[in-house]
């Protein structure tokens, strides 16, 4: 086993920070969604240079009231539905195994014009347990996928989702990440991230859940490779083979001439 794939304890730590309050914000209240954002921790040592740049993590959580935690967890798995929900998808795909309960994907997505579109490549790893399911994901560098010109590569330095059963049809479902989406982005993209587009996600993947089963009934009913494994037909890689990827060693695209960009779509 290689020492990129998470342990328990990347787990744990995971889950703390879905459940936690502590050095959170609340930015967004309404419907049963919330949405934080986490309070940088100060770093006098090192002066404004690193909490100027810093990365700020985001954090929904909705309670759904009509679909399972089961049902949740494989609309987030399942790449082939992705297709039939998720309007920003440009490009996914699962790229190889690295063990029972991890993988390397890629994933490229439509940003608002004119900023360029992204794209990244992620392991992605998962656990089960009795009523809960967890899936983290961070960026690594892939040796037959390099950042492409046509496209700006974002990181993911943590991104998952914590889904907690809380009955037999109803789940509370949190959305955690962490991401620089490179580039010199306008402050509005960023206040918008946290404000409007997380919560617009969130109600798309709900909707998923609610239209999944009858999708999968006609769609491959009994495919479910990220439950059993065995199903699975990626290749195996060895996990030694990726590098975690690290923003600074990425070329920054400069977008700040885009500060103008209209925000008419906050209406829509």
């Amino acid at each position: 086993m290689s020492g990129i794939l998470p342990d328990e304890s990347s787990f744990s730590d995971f889950r703390r920070q879905c459940l936690t309050t502590e050095n959170w914000y609340s930015k967004y209240n309404k419907n049963g969604m919330e949405v934080w954002v986490e309070v940088p921790p100060a770093m006098p040592s090192q002066g404004n240079k690193n909490t100027v740049n810093r990365v700020h993590k985001i954090k929904c959580r909705m309670d759904i009231k009509d679909v399972s935690a089961a049902t949740m967890y494989d609309v987030l798995h399942d790449s082939q539905y992705r297709k039939q929900w998720d309007p920003t998808m440009l490009e996914s795909f699962d790229i190889a195994r690295l063990s029972h309960n991890a993988d390397v994907g890629y994933y490229s997505w439509i940003c608002p014009k004119p900023l360029k579109n992204r794209d990244v490549v992620t392991l992605r790893s998962w656990q089960v347990s009795e009523d809960e399911y967890i899936i983290i994901n961070f960026s690594v560098k892939h040796p037959k996928y390099p950042p492409r010109k046509d496209l700006v590569r974002a990181i993911s330095i943590l991104t998952g989702y914590l889904v907690k059963s809380t009955g037999p049809n109803s789940c509370s479902f949190t959305y955690l990440s962490q991401a620089d989406p490179k580039g010199s982005l306008p402050k509005w993209v960023v206040n918008k991230a946290s404000q409007v587009l997380a919560p617009k996600v969130l109600k798309s993947v709900h909707k998923a859940g609610q239209n999944y089963p009858q999708w999968k009934n006609q769609n491959s009913p009994d495919h479910k490779p990220w439950l059993y494994p065995l199903q699975s037909d990626l290749p195996m890689m060895n996990p030694a083979e990726l590098a975690i990827q690290r923003g600074d060693s990425l070329e920054n695209v400069d977008e700040s001439s885009m500060r103008d960009v209209q925000e008419n779509e906050d209406s829509s």
